[in-house]
């Protein structure tokens, strides 16, 4: 088994070495700065080539739902307290955020509250360290998927990887995904690139992808470091069209957003959600009471 991981981790780092030149320019704005909401030539190919099988043309008034349906709306701070969960519960459902990602001890109600909603439940597994054994990650993911979470977000076990135990890392992220998906859920592979080399982050990512993650995600936010441009393009390199990239870890504003996506991330997770689409909708606003506080940013 380690032989032949190590063997799949060299081809596909061989391959993303002759094909990804990290100095190249971005490639284009995904909304090419026009909040065209996937009308351009440039975006619908992008979005077909990342996977999708249909392209919707949205009016003017629905880009906003456009941009908000790729965010995870994000409230992972330890001293959390119900009220908040509840506050970023009522946004998500607000604004149509793709998910409400909180711990798993807020699962269950937050799928009360958004209930009848087109909002997802996402969880974190493992987190924010990754050190648990797999066994509990998997009982872990099982225990909030009962309770009402659609989408997991685990994390790796980092030492396992930086010590090239391939085999833990696999086993590992392949327990939580299977079960996972033998119960409709989605599942999110954190990596938390602060910590890892090129090769490391090659190496996670073609684990989560031959295990069939759906998405591998940058950090947990937790780390020394969050989401860049640099590392989600590297990251699309190695998993190509088949699996999404999440973005996460300090992303505050529109701009970084663009970047970000324009780079191949697929979802961004911040806890910055409301105040990047009062700038994407207008950067000049001033209303106070529309202004989300300062709790989730």
């Amino acid at each position: 088994m380690v032989e032949s991981l190590e063997s799949l981790i060299k081809i596909v780092s061989d391959e993303i070495y002759r094909n990804w030149n990290p100095t190249a320019p971005n490639r284009a704005c995904p909304w090419c700065g026009q909040c065209c909401s996937g009308l351009c030539e440039r975006e619908v190919a992008r979005i077909m080539e990342s996977g999708a099988s249909r392209v919707t043309a949205l009016a003017p008034d629905d880009s906003l739902k456009a941009v908000a349906s790729i965010i995870d709306h994000t409230l992972l701070k330890p001293n959390a307290s119900y009220s908040e969960v509840e506050k970023a519960c009522g946004e998500a459902r607000r604004f149509s955020f793709a998910s409400v990602c909180i711990h798993p001890t807020f699962v269950r109600r937050a799928a009360e509250l958004l209930r009848g909603s087109e909002v997802r439940v996402c969880t974190v597994v493992g987190f924010p360290l990754g050190a648990t054994l797999p066994e509990v990650k998997a009982f872990e993911a099982e225990a909030c998927i009962v309770n009402g979470a659609h989408e997991i977000d685990m994390v790796i076990n980092l030492s396992a990887l930086k010590s090239k135990d391939f085999s833990l890392v696999d086993q590992d992220i392949r327990l939580v995904i299977s079960t996972a998906h033998s119960r409709s859920a989605i599942c999110k592979v954190i990596i938390e690139t602060a910590y890892l080399t090129d090769d490391e982050k090659i190496a996670a990512c073609s684990l989560a992808k031959a295990a069939k993650a759906d998405f591998v995600k940058t950090s947990t936010g937790f780390g020394p470091g969050g989401a860049t441009v640099r590392d989600v393009a590297l990251m699309r390199s190695i998993v190509g069209k088949e699996i999404g990239v999440k973005a996460a870890g300090g992303v505050r504003s529109w701009d970084e957003m663009q970047e970000l996506l324009s780079a191949g991330a697929s979802r961004i997770g911040t806890s910055a959600s409301v105040k990047i689409l009062h700038e994407f909708r207008s950067p000049d606003i001033t209303n106070d009471d529309e202004r989300p506080g300062n709790d989730y940013y």
